[in-house]
């Protein structure tokens, strides 16, 4: 297996994606899985290492990338030295880094004869569960679709009423980072982005568009994003599987940081069956 981190790329907004490679060197032509971090998430939080490698193991060629505005920076990739890019991220953003590493992957001569670009699978967790939604249904060149533990609706996550009055008034609000002890910022112009993109980042309509296979995983149990998101995205695409994990939280058992060797029982089977939609 090799494994190739931190491959810088230039981003479409001033800030630079950090990304990971997991593959067998075996100039075989493999699937490519292009995995999403969620909110107040990095590419190498709490076991996706691990997930990297189950994924190589089995013969995919695995991508996995930090959000250019996700808070980390090229020396410090986890957790969030950066609240000003964390402050100044948005939908559009990373809907634009998700098509900067598609077009990454398809124009590297590095990697040309260890993928097969006719099958490209976008996996997102949480948060990044809709922005691969969303990027799935206007870029032709993904041929499958995931979410995992993933929201269905960016619109009801934005506060409202005398919240949301403030929030323009100041310009700015904070979310408590519990972990890190961080006052995590988001900047009104987040709130302004979505309002003015708001047909295309509305996931029910992308999702009832979507042509290709879709995997929707969730657990009974999440308390982040509740499992009736997943209920509804299953509704709003009839063509696509829905895969419950009945004890599951919202990381399946996992954490940041992940010390054990292995896998949650709960994260094993989330990566078996992606495997497993991937490769069919």
């Amino acid at each position: 297996m090799r494994i190739e981190k931190n491959i810088v790329i230039p981003g479409k907004h001033q800030r630079p994606i950090l990304a990971d490679v997991f593959y067998n060197p075996n100039n075989e032509p493999k699937p490519v899985v292009i995995f999403c971090h969620g909110y107040k998430g990095f590419k190498d939080w709490g076991a996706w290492n691990l997930v990297a490698e189950a994924f190589a193991a089995a013969n995919v060629f695995f991508i996995k990338f930090n959000f250019s505005h996700n808070g980390g920076t090229i020396d410090h990739p986890l957790d969030f030295p950066d609240l000003e890019a964390f402050g100044e991220n948005n939908i559009e953003k990373e809907l634009d880094d998700l098509e900067t590493m598609i077009d990454w992957i398809f124009e590297c001569e590095d990697y040309k004869d260890d993928v097969n670009l006719r099958y490209i699978t976008i996996v997102g967790h949480s948060r990044g569960g809709g922005i691969v939604s969303l990027k799935a249904s206007e870029d032709k060149r993904v041929a499958k679709v995931a979410t995992w533990s993933g929201v269905c609706d960016f619109s009801k996550r934005f506060p409202a009423g005398e919240e949301l009055l403030a929030w323009e008034e100041t310009g700015v609000t904070y979310v408590a980072n519990a972990r890190t002890n961080q006052q995590m910022p988001h900047y009104y112009s987040y709130f302004e982005n979505f309002e003015e993109n708001k047909t295309r980042f509305n996931i029910q309509r992308a999702v009832k568009k979507l042509k290709v296979p879709h995997l929707i995983i969730h657990g009974a149990n999440d308390e982040a994003v509740l499992i009736k998101e997943a209920f509804k995205m299953n509704r709003w695409n009839s063509n696509s599987e829905l895969y419950i994990l009945e004890n599951a939280n919202h990381t399946y058992q996992t954490k940041h940081p992940w010390k054990a060797p292995i896998m949650s029982d709960e994260l094993q089977e989330v990566v078996d069956k992606t495997i497993g939609f991937v490769i069919q």
